[in-house]
This record gives structure tokens, sequence and C-alpha cells, in this order.
């Protein structure tokens, strides 16, 4: 992608951009990020592979320096007005996009409907005066969010040795079987101690009474890591709040809103979770 991508860039310049990997279809495609995740690897060889069947794409929101010119100080409106003079020239099929800008508040909500189901988290709303400041979050990412209920299935312990780090999920599919989806993290101190006594009555024990762990699946992220949690009943039901589904899984960690001890576990499927209407990312690309 580098070598492709510098074909199309100054020879010199500061970019602001994002790499993105689509999958689907013609007509059918969206940004997938898992397939993006597959391409960090350290055999080359598989990253050489990966390069070919999922190519990178990268789109730039911002420009930070041209040549010997930096532009940090220069209001947003004028970087950006900077930015499509630079990548003015790009042909159909380059590996290389410019994001969408409107001051209209109406095409920015349309924009936000509509582009979700290309996999796209939401809209970004960037001050026009404003000069870059690195390192300070002065943006504002206006996300999805929705809401489904899930059951509890385990919980891992917090890393400092006390109290629940995380509670597990899972959903049903359509065979009835459970399978794992994410979970929610973010507990205050107290309520992590609180946890371990209120989950106590649905832990999974062995014949000597010992609570029973269970393995998250390993991967070259978590290779260092403890994937060893504590087994529940799946009876429990709980409500969270969501961005989005990444395949069958949620895509970022989610947020606890309530117990829900009015629905049954068996309620809780992957077909109750409401997901975007399908759109094509080349519609959101090309302009």
């Amino acid at each position: 992608m580098v070598r492709a991508v510098l074909e199309y860039l100054p020879q010199r310049c500061a970019i602001d951009a994002e790499i993105v990997v689509r999958a689907g279809p013609p007509g059918a495609q969206r940004l997938d990020w898992e397939a993006l995740s597959q391409r960090i690897h350290p055999a080359d060889s598989r990253v050489q592979r990966l390069a070919e069947q999922t190519p990178a794409e990268l789109i730039c929101f911002d420009i930070l320096a041209l040549g010997d010119q930096d532009l940090t100080a220069m209001a947003f409106g004028s970087r950006r007005e900077r930015l499509e003079s630079v990548l003015s020239s790009l042909p159909l099929g380059a590996p290389l996009h410019l994001t969408r800008t409107t001051t209209d508040a109406a095409t920015a909500r349309d924009w936000f409907e509509r582009f979700e189901g290309a996999g796209l988290d939401g809209v970004v709303a960037k001050a026009l005066a404003a000069p870059y400041q690195q390192g300070k979050r002065v943006m504002f990412k206006i996300k999805h969010s929705r809401t489904a209920e899930a059951v509890v299935i385990g919980y891992r312990i917090h890393k400092s040795g006390s109290g629940v780090g995380s509670l597990l999920l899972g959903l049903y599919d359509e065979l009835g079987s459970l399978y794992p989806v994410g979970g929610i993290s973010a507990f205050t101190d107290a309520r992590r101690l609180e946890l371990v006594d209120e989950l106590a009555p649905l832990t999974v024990t062995d014949d000597q009474g010992n609570a029973m762990q269970s393995f998250t699946e390993r991967s070259r992220f978590s290779a260092n890591k403890d994937l060893s949690f504590v087994r529940l009943r799946p009876e429990r039901v709980v409500e969270v709040k969501f961005d989005q589904m990444q395949g069958p899984r949620f895509r970022h960690t989610v947020t606890f809103l309530r117990w829900r001890p009015d629905r049954e576990p068996q309620s809780c499927t992957a077909a109750q979770v409401d997901r975007p209407i399908a759109y094509d990312l080349d519609a959101v690309l090309q302009r």
C-alpha cells in the first residue's frame, strides 16, 4: 500500500489519515476492522499475501505539513482547502481517498444515517477556524448508539487481582448455541467488589466447590494476556449500549445500562440486535 499511496502524494508532506480495508462483493462493500487487524502480523510472507488478498486504502482528512511549510497553525478550513488541492487529481480507483465535508447540518444527518451501513462509526465535527492542536482532542465524534440484551456468561478478575474487571457476554445463534460477543468493563472499585458477591450464586463450580475457569481464544494481540475467566451459568440478562456489530461480535467494549430480570436468556438472540441497512462503501468514498 505504501508504494501505491506515495505515487499520489507530494514527496514531502504530513497527512492525517486512517488506513482501512474493505470487504464484501462489489456493490455491497463495507469497512472491515477484522480484515484490517489481520494485516498486523510478524511474518512478512503473510503480510505480503494479505496485501494482495485484502489491499489496504488510505482515507485522508487533514494536512499538517507540505514541503518545508508547517500548516498546523493554519485554520482547519484553510488546511482542508490545501488538502483538497493536493489530492485534486486522484484517478478513479486510486487507493487514496478524501473524506467528505459539509457545513450543512441536514446533509451531515443524512450521511450519519446512510453511511453507517458501509461500516462508518458516525461523523466528526471540527471548528473551521481552529488550528491543529497536537495531543488534544478538540473535535467532536458523533457516534451511533444502540441497545441490546445479552447473557452474562462469565467474568474476568480485575488486573489488580481484586473484584470483577469485565463481564463477558453471549448471544444465542439461530441454532440455539450460545457464543461470546464481547464484554463490559469500566466499573468503579466499589462496584467491582460488589459484583463478585452478586454473581457468586451463578458461579459454575467443580466437585470440590471451586469456581471453574475457562479461556477465551488467544490471538497475536493477546499473546501475553491472561485469558482466563470465571464461568457463570447463563441465567442473567443485561441491557447494554453499543455502537456497532462487526460480524457476530460487538466491535468495541459495550456500556452497562441495567439488569433485565424480565428477560429470558434464550430471548437474547443475534437476530434481536439492530443492524444498519447495508450501504456500499464506494458510494461513500467516490465523490
